[in-house]
């Protein structure tokens, strides 16, 4: 049933105070519903105005963005008692669209494991929180990133107390929750993340580890590298049956094949390396654009948002442009941290958060893990 169609049936519910309290609710809503798509529509025209001068530009100015919040509902409110009743006659109105499917739920942990031994034969080999701390900071210090940039990351992803197996939406400590997305791990890599990362550098972890298989101080690790190679073949082939774009990665990795795939983040020989990649990936595309000496904060900016967005809002005039700019509507709305912020003050946020987070154990001791890695090297 149409919602105009809902309304004039609850109307006629109501006694007459009601029917003029209700009435005057809906119309208040529906003055501000137009004024929020108005908002919305000019952040998308000036969105595609940027990026149709993208390539003609390094800097925008002033004019490209919109410099107001999303319009704040300021109308009259529903008493409880009439909003209740409201609530639930649209309850009884409601049926099932013809041909709607029901959203298919996040796929937690299990999934991924089990889909991993289904289609490629892989069990990642688990190994302490400590040693896969001390192995990604080797992975991440030989790859160029610094202590501060990785930790910090880690401390705003993982609230400071993340597990090599968290997953976002479940507690890393008490495993308790319900999975919101298919991040996972110290970086929180998408599954999509992972099929992209596997595409761009399977083949080098292929070689890798056959190297290490080759002086495997036992024949048990060295059956287990086998088996690993042979997994990581597998799954390397099948990421690249599919074109090697963003969006066909994200369809694939929402298969059983894909979730399978993203198992990988949690073996100890492979997941430091790929996460921390990952991240480097993200510093590369900025000194590729001539940014460097990026911080915690700027890298997990770029995470967030996109590399080249988030580049973006470092500008000058994209510091103090408003969030809502960087951001589609839906996306805009369900990432509370960004709400009714300019760029540099979502930036600080993070250092805010990065701050209090980086003191919470599992972020010490991946500092310990840094130092440890360093000192040896002296």
């Amino acid at each position: 049933m149409a919602l105009a169609d809902a309304v004039q049936d609850f109307l006629a519910t109501l006694p007459s105070a009601q029917k003029a309290e209700f009435s005057a609710w809906r119309a208040a809503n529906a003055r501000h519903d137009r004024a929020v798509d108005a908002y919305w529509a000019q952040v998308e025209s000036k969105r595609k105005g940027r990026n149709a001068k993208r390539n003609k530009t390094k800097f925008f100015n002033s004019d490209d963005y919109v410099w107001t919040f999303p319009p704040t509902y300021k109308g009259p409110t529903l008493n409880p008692e009439l909003r209740q009743r409201w609530s639930r006659f649209l309850e009884t109105r409601k049926a099932p669209e013809p041909g709607k499917k029901e959203p298919e739920p996040i796929p937690g942990l299990d999934d991924f494991l089990s889909a991993a031994r289904q289609h490629y034969a892989f069990t990642p080999t688990r190994i302490s929180e400590r040693e896969f701390k001390r192995r990604y900071a080797h992975e991440a210090l030989s790859l160029g990133l610094t202590k501060s940039q990785v930790v910090r990351v880690y401390a705003l992803e993982t609230g400071g107390n993340g597990t090599a197996d968290m997953q976002a939406g479940i507690n890393p400590l008490t495993k308790k929750g319900r999975p919101i997305s298919s991040a996972l791990g110290y970086a929180q890599l998408l599954h999509a993340n992972t099929v992209g990362e596997l595409v761009k550098h399977g083949d080098d972890f292929i070689k890798r580890l056959q190297r290490m298989r080759a002086n495997a101080p036992t024949q048990a690790r060295a059956d287990e590298l086998h088996r690993k190679i042979h997994s990581l073949q597998l799954m390397l082939k099948s990421a690249k049956s599919v074109p090697n774009d963003w969006y066909r990665h994200v369809d694939f990795a929402k298969t059983s094949r894909g979730y399978g795939m993203h198992a990988i983040n949690l073996d100890g020989d492979i997941g430091p390396w790929l996460q921390a990649l990952k991240l480097r990936g993200l510093k590369d595309f900025a000194q590729r654009k001539g940014v460097t000496n990026l911080s915690g904060e700027e890298i997990e900016l770029m995470n967030l948002s996109g590399p080249g967005t988030g580049l973006e809002m470092m500008q000058p005039v994209g510091l103090t442009a408003p969030t809502t700019n960087f951001f589609a509507r839906r996306a805009y709305y369900v990432n509370k941290m960004v709400n009714d912020k300019t760029s540099a003050e979502l930036l600080a946020e993070f250092t805010r958060r990065m701050d209090a987070s980086s003191r919470k154990p599992g972020a010490v001791e991946f500092a310990e893990a840094f130092d440890e890695v360093i000192a040896s090297r002296r």
